[in-house]
């Protein structure tokens, strides 16, 4: 069985939505770079996450963020021949992006769950928080890794759902803190 892990950068208040730009409808976007000073230990978890991901998954609106910058940038370019799954119902085969890698379309979070029935290793999950909030709802997410900003946003998305439901146990794989204000906290889910 694949573990499917969600990465992202998160807000004190658990924003996780543009953080590089103002494209999400709310005036604190580009939040990661404004304002913070650059400690580079504090972007190592970036790094640590090469050595596990066997492939990538997006929701659609990341993936039309995503698939036009990171084919050629130099700072992705190993994840440039993965496998790469978008969840969606309305992005077509003509609209994927060549020379990124074979790209996959999963129509259902079903769809997720018979891929992590498969044979392989980690799926990462980047960006995408609508896509990450259905998943971790229908028991699918197994590992969250998040750089968490010292920034209350108020608005934006969030990858947790505020609505009643059964409560998900997480364990503390691990943490640090950086000079910054940055916390890297590794958690996977208990089942």
């Amino acid at each position: 069985m694949r573990n499917l892990v969600y990465t992202g950068f998160m807000s004190l208040d658990g924003v996780v939505d543009s953080p590089g730009g103002p494209g999400e409808g709310h005036r604190s976007g580009g939040w990661v770079v404004d304002d913070l000073e650059f400690v580079p230990e504090a972007w190592s978890l970036k790094g640590e996450e090469l050595a596990d991901t066997t492939a990538l998954m997006f929701g659609r609106r990341s993936y039309e963020a995503f698939a036009p910058v990171w084919p050629g940038s130099a700072d992705h370019a190993d994840y440039r021949d993965l496998p790469k799954y978008v969840v969606s119902t309305s992005l077509s085969d003509d609209a994927l992006v060549d020379g990124w890698g074979p790209t996959s379309i999963l129509r259902s979070t079903e769809d997720v769950a018979a891929l992590k029935e498969g044979d392989g290793g980690s799926i990462f999950i980047h960006g995408s928080a609508e896509l990450g909030r259905r998943l971790s709802e229908a028991g699918l997410i197994d590992r969250y890794n998040l750089l968490v900003f010292p920034v209350l946003l108020g608005a934006g998305k969030s990858l947790f759902d505020r609505a009643d439901r059964d409560k998900h146990m997480l364990a503390l794989r691990e943490s640090e803190t950086y000079s910054n204000g940055i916390v890297k906290l590794v958690y996977d889910v208990r089942r």
